[in-house]
């Protein structure tokens, strides 16, 4: 019971979300506004479950796991996705050849548009999740390339305007298009 988690999706406002006929998601689909919160006591007797949180009517709960397998991949792919939407589509040889050096080759290129990033990762998550004190923060500037980076753990992460746990954050500063 102590390693299961619950993700929590809450119904968004203007639209009353049905389960589709085919019924419930796939496994390890969550959707892209998850919370996730401890699983604090059951009670058999009135078929209930108690999390470390306020669910609103309507939200959804899958009982979850946390997977180091599943967050690396997540957060290559993040980590990936930001990267390709910041740098341009085509790049000169100069450029190329600076974005596949060794981190120790590689300086930033003025066709660069990520000026720096800060990624805040739960202390649950951290460490020894990840094998190491800084793997987590490795992989997010191999995704990211040679960038200024900085990070920390924190036992809450702030993302648009609700609290999170057992994620990670990353924010991207950007410099105009050249």
């Amino acid at each position: 019971l102590r390693a299961t988690l619950v993700g929590l999706t809450q119904p968004h406002p203007d639209v009353d979300v049905e389960l589709p006929a085919s019924g419930p998601r796939l496994r390890g689909q969550f959707g892209t506004e998850v919370m996730v919160r401890h699983l604090i006591g059951l009670d058999p007797g009135r078929r209930g479950v108690a999390i470390g949180d306020v669910a609103p009517e309507g939200t959804r709960l899958a009982f979850c796991e946390r997977n180091v397998q599943a967050a690396r991949t997540d957060l290559i792919r993040v980590c990936s996705e930001v990267r390709e939407e910041l740098e341009p589509e085509d790049l000169s040889l100069a450029m190329a050849s600076a974005l596949s050096a060794t981190e120790a080759e590689a300086a930033p290129h003025p066709a660069r548009r990520i000026a720096g990033a800060i990624y805040v990762s739960c202390a649950g998550r951290g460490g020894p999740h990840f094998g190491s004190p800084s793997a987590e923060l490795q992989v997010v500037r191999r995704a990211l390339g040679d960038v200024p980076l900085v990070g920390f753990f924190a036992g809450g992460e702030i993302a648009h305007h609700r609290l999170y746990g057992y994620t990670g954050v990353l924010t991207v500063f950007t410099m105009p298009a050249a």
